[in-house]
């Protein structure tokens, strides 16, 4: 019986873990939940797993993670708000299931110091697909790792033909159903970048050895090359309910999870180039990760403040982007990388977006 903390318990990904759990209550038992804002539904999620320990608010889940037992702690809290409930979890030695991605990316070195070997199991589906992928060699027989990127709703498109689209156009993915952040994130692909970020630092692979190719089918959900030419692939229907039960019993896998491929059906998979001109946050995120320091916090910080401005009319599509650029390339870091120096240059980020968007 794995005793289990799920933070962002009110959001998709706290949601459907509650769903695994449900259906496995012999294997699982929800020993602590924390939501950021909905108390109606926690208290109704807590009377409905009897669990006595709830948080509102990312500072009262870090407080929830130091206080109570756990063999695993979740963290599906949304934005770089999770990094202090990502340490606290890493500190007390619990298995962090990881799908607050941007607590790793902003925290960078800094998560990773506080980790020990294995202690970190990803939750997103193409750092799960990486992870199982991964088990089929040594870490010097890998020669590169390949994310998929569904291309969202823009795949194909021009960069002169996205200028004027629109919050609504941004927000069909034709995949995901995810929150108004993280699906305009996948709109531009910045989502993808942070990905990228977050790949390297979970499996210390260089940045010149991660790429990305466009499967709108979103069926593989991540490849790793070997140095003999060898390419292993994860495939599933795009279900979260796969990654998260991987995170919540790593290594171990929930049988009837999710359902398998239908092999007596015909299948076709695209794979296509990622065009880097009509879609150039990826190529930004890598110059941001091989910068390290502060410079994620930056790029992460600055990209929340242009996508809230986007789809309050103050900014058009493109400028997202090139927003976020513009902040990177006019930060200046100072001071060893602490919570503290990354709060700072989150504080001036979001200042610099901000006066950038009402110019």
């Amino acid at each position: 019986m794995r005793r289990v903390v799920i933070l962002g318990s009110t959001g998709s990904i706290g949601t459907q873990a509650l769903d695994v759990i449900a259906a496995n209550r012999e294997r699982f038992e929800v020993v602590g939940l924390s939501a950021g804002s909905n108390r109606d539904e926690l208290a109704a999620q807590a009377e409905r797993f009897g669990v006595a320990d709830t948080a509102l608010g990312a500072d009262d889940s870090e407080r929830l993670v130091r206080s109570v037992e756990a063999d695993v702690v979740l963290n599906g809290i949304t934005g770089s708000v999770g990094l202090g409930p990502t340490l606290a979890a890493l500190e007390t030695g619990t298995t962090l299931a990881l799908a607050n991605k941007e607590s790793l990316i902003v925290g960078g070195e800094l998560v990773k110091r506080a980790a020990s070997p294995g202690q970190i199991v990803p939750v997103d589906s193409e750092h799960s697909a990486l992870a199982q992928a991964l088990r089929s060699g040594t870490a010097g027989e890998v020669r590169r790792l390949v994310l998929t990127a569904s291309g969202g709703p823009f795949r194909g498109r021009s960069r002169a033909s996205l200028r004027d689209v629109t919050p609504r156009e941004a927000l069909a993915h034709p995949t995901w159903d995810m929150g108004l952040v993280v699906t305009t994130n996948s709109s531009t692909l910045v989502n993808k970048g942070l990905e990228i970020i977050e790949a390297s630092l979970l499996f210390d692979v260089p940045y010149e050895r991660i790429e990305v190719t466009v499967h709108p089918q979103s069926v593989v959900h991540s490849m790793v090359e070997f140095i003999d030419g060898s390419t292993i692939a994860q495939a599933s229907p795009p279900d979260m309910r796969l990654p998260i039960s991987l995170g919540l019993d790593w290594p171990n896998r929930v049988a009837g999870v999710g359902a398998p491929l239908d092999w007596t059906k015909s299948h076709a998979w695209v794979f296509e180039p990622l065009d880097d001109d009509a879609f150039p946050a990826v190529a930004l995120a890598k110059r941001v990760g091989i910068a390290g320091g502060t410079y994620p916090a930056v790029f992460n910080a600055a990209n929340e403040q242009a996508v809230t401005a986007f789809h309050a009319g103050a900014i058009g599509y493109l400028d997202i982007v090139d927003t976020i650029e513009r902040v990177v390339d006019a930060h200046q870091p100072s001071g060893e990388l602490s919570r503290e120096s990354l709060a700072e240059a989150e504080r001036w980020a979001r200042a610099e977006a901000d006066r950038l968007i009402a110019r």
